[in-house]
């Protein structure tokens, strides 16, 4: 109550939460279900089926097994991409996350945004050298796949939703890439709508809505084609 009268709702529910904590006797192990309804607990056996369900969720149609990469000399001079500025590296760098868990390379995006003018010109070096052959490194091409539980007493896989825990130096140069690509669009489509950041079609409809309502205002006709 005297959290309340001062105003202090923040400590408040810390001390509701505190007191209506119940205190648990360690994890318990309720293991998982496999696709015959069976229980299982053997850690060994529920990666295996962490790994049919995951094959499963994401394997698309018509997926090909390997990824044919275009060769180099058959690539256009004019249709390859600049390499990539020390100023592309520097700014997806400081639009990362703060507090964002770590992928199998275990270096958190501080870490990167404290390497200095040297670190940057080194790690932007290693991005143009990844951009020009095609070739990712192993730990790039690897993630960590953690299950988080939808409700208490999750027994099945289809009970978690997955998450991917990525290299943040990996997600720098998708970031550049995807950059540079919506560019790319916005020079191909120009004013046309849909799928695009800003240009959705709830965007074209409120444009036709205040341009129609600007029109009955001045008692004009409007013709939309």
């Amino acid at each position: 109550m005297e959290f309340h009268t001062t105003g202090r709702y923040d400590l408040m529910y810390m001390k509701t939460k505190e007191l209506g904590w119940k205190k648990t006797q360690g994890i318990q192990n309720i293991g998982i279900e496999d696709f015959q309804g069976n229980r299982i607990v053997d850690q060994r056996q529920g990666l295996k089926i962490w790994e049919n369900y995951v094959t499963e969720l994401y394997d698309r149609p018509h997926r090909p097994v390997t990824l044919e990469v275009e060769p180099e000399e058959e690539v256009d001079t004019d249709e390859k991409g600049p390499y990539i500025l020390h100023g592309e590296v520097e700014r997806a760098i400081k639009e990362m996350r703060n507090r964002k868990a770590t992928g199998d390379d275990d270096i958190p995006g501080n870490v990167l945004r404290s390497l200095g003018e040297g670190g940057l010109k080194i790690m932007t070096k290693l991005i143009n050298t990844i951009y020009e052959t095609g070739e990712w490194p192993k730990d790039f091409t690897e993630i960590t796949m953690i299950a988080l539980k939808k409700k208490t007493r999750a027994t099945k896989c289809s009970d978690h939703r997955t998450v991917s825990l990525i290299a943040h130096t990996a997600k720098i140069i998708a970031q550049i890439l995807r950059r540079r690509i919506e560019r790319k669009i916005e020079d191909v489509f120009g004013d046309q709508f849909g799928f695009r950041r800003g240009k959705g079609t709830r965007d074209a409809i409120g444009t036709i809505r205040i341009i129609a309502e600007r029109t009955l205002e001045i008692d004009e006709e409007l013709c939309i084609s």
